[in-house]
């Protein structure tokens, strides 16, 4: 979902430059998956790239044809109109971690991160009471804005459109997690050479400055 509003308006541009209609659907990355992995048809799959790198494995996508698309960092949120916590350090994020009744993460990859970095801090046992998971579905940034969390982590792209939060920043880029978002051309696709040209607009410079807009950039890796 991190992707939903890129995906649109990087197709919306393609389509206005060259005529091609493409039809997105965006949903959550496990159920894309399961969907890919079913059998349903796709042409092209966008997914976090370890998840692209398994479709490929499976023989679900055409190896060699992925291109990495974007790298997407995780931002912190807090309700609009409250207190906005110190994350300018490692130790100002723990700190805030601990001082939060209640807080929520992503089920999706960033949200792996961020569960192994409070083991490392040694105090996922400490919090593991005051943690909120979003419904399949909910973004975190919603359950700040209703109330339910007090801090919520989540991709910065997934935060920035939401209202009724205020996104406080991102990680400090000592403990940043950067998911890299790749494409590949589906294996039961019936016109690869038009995926191609599609993936190529996706990775290509002149997008650059729509990727920024949507709370991510480029990929560098």
């Amino acid at each position: 979902m991190a992707t939903k509003l890129l995906l649109a308006a990087l197709v919306a541009r393609y389509t206005a430059q060259t005529g091609v209609a493409v039809n997105v659907v965006s949903v959550g990355g496990v159920d894309a998956a399961k969907r890919v992995q079913a059998g349903e048809v796709f042409d092209v799959v966008v997914l976090a790239s370890n998840a692209i790198d398994e479709l490929t494995a499976a023989g679900h996508i055409v190896p060699g044809s992925c291109v990495d698309v974007v790298d997407s960092g995780v931002a912190v949120a807090v309700r609009a109109g409250a207190v906005a916590p110190d994350i300018g350090s490692e130790a100002a994020v723990k700190a805030a971690v601990l001082a939060a009744p209640r807080l929520a993460y992503s089920t999706g990859p960033s949200g792996v991160q961020l569960a192994k970095l409070f083991e490392r801090w040694g105090i996922a046992g400490q919090i593991a009471d005051r943690l909120v998971t979003a419904p399949p579905g909910i973004p975190v940034g919603t359950l700040v804005a209703r109330g339910e969390v007090d801090l919520g982590f989540q991709q910065l792209s997934e935060l920035m459109p939401l209202t009724g939060i205020t996104v406080v920043g991102p990680l400090p880029p000592e403990i940043q997690i950067t998911t890299t978002f790749s494409a590949g051309i589906a294996s039961r696709s019936q016109q690869p050479e038009a995926v191609r040209a599609l993936l190529a607009f996706f990775a290509s410079p002149e997008v650059a400055a729509l990727k920024l807009q949507h709370g991510m950039v480029a990929s560098g890796r």
